[in-house]
């Protein structure tokens, strides 16, 4: 596998779940989850190689089918208690013993529960962290909702906005709900952090209309029903990316990247 000064792809999936057995290996439109994420890492031009991390062997065969290489993670990594980080970990752990020791520059996380990654919005992403304007980009979709939560006292409490004053959609400034869909971020430092948010961090900002989370059988029903409108709108964004990187003899050359729509305070280090 080539790691030196690469860019390499993630995907954990382990065999066990809970709330959807087998979940990884569940079909949208067709296409299981796991092969999912493979293939839109691998549609990505900023993305050099993808590794599925698992613990199970139809998810290895069928992440092999899709064009990954496998890392067996031991059981202790593929508990519910085990965090993500530990086997992002155990991959990087895993590449240094076997190679000469040399790890990617860029490690990107992908979570084979969102099935619709789009792959330009994960050349965007690992654009801002290369060209060191970030070290950790997350998937982020805009959200104007009014939230509350329940008081010990069973009262409800307003949380992102005063309850007396209701602003129309189009005068209130976006909050970002994080999807879990990918991250992005500089191996070095997540090495010395042990965390996926460490230094500066940044939003990739995504359609929310396909940030699903697949946690559940009605979130893969939702899902399914999606795949054509989505998975149509995630070919033509990598065909106009494709098309945007062949420039012609006499084009100018690139501008800079634009900064990122919206920045994000790190996180304090420690497992989610």
């Amino acid at each position: 596998m080539r790691t030196t000064g690469s860019v390499l792809a993630v995907v954990p999936a382990r065999a066990g779940s809970k709330g959807i057995p087998g979940k990884n290996l569940r079909t949208v439109a067709g296409r299981s989850l796991v092969r999912r994420a493979v293939e839109s890492a691998r549609l990505s031009s900023r993305i050099d190689d993808v590794v599925v991390t698992t613990d199970g062997d139809a998810i290895a065969a069928e992440a092999r089918a899709a064009g990954a290489t496998v890392v067996r993670r031991p059981t202790d990594l593929a508990g519910d208690e085990a965090s993500s980080e530990s086997a992002l970990l155990h991959v990087l752990d895993t590449l240094a013993a076997d190679g000469d020791g040399t790890l990617p520059e860029v490690l990107v996380f992908l979570q084979a529960t969102s099935p619709f990654i789009d792959p330009a919005d994960l050349d965007r992403a690992v654009a801002r962290v290369v060209d060191d304007h970030a070290d950790t980009v997350l998937a982020a979709a805009p959200s104007h909702a009014f939230l509350w939560r329940t008081a010990s006292d069973g009262s409800a409490v307003a949380v992102n906005h005063d309850a007396a004053v209701r602003p129309r959609r189009q005068d209130r400034e976006p909050e970002y709900r994080e999807t879990g869909a990918f991250y992005v971020m500089r191996t070095a430092g997540f090495l010395a952090h042990r965390h996926r948010f460490h230094g500066r961090i940044e939003l990739a900002v995504v359609d929310a209309a396909g940030a699903i989370d697949i946690d559940d059988p009605a979130d893969l029903a939702l899902a399914d029903a999606l795949a054509p409108t989505r998975d149509a709108a995630r070919r033509s964004s990598t065909q106009q990316t494709a098309s945007a990187q062949e420039p012609a003899a006499d084009a100018a050359p690139p501008s800079p990247p634009a900064p990122s729509p919206t920045r994000a305070a790190p996180a304090p280090n420690g497992a989610p």
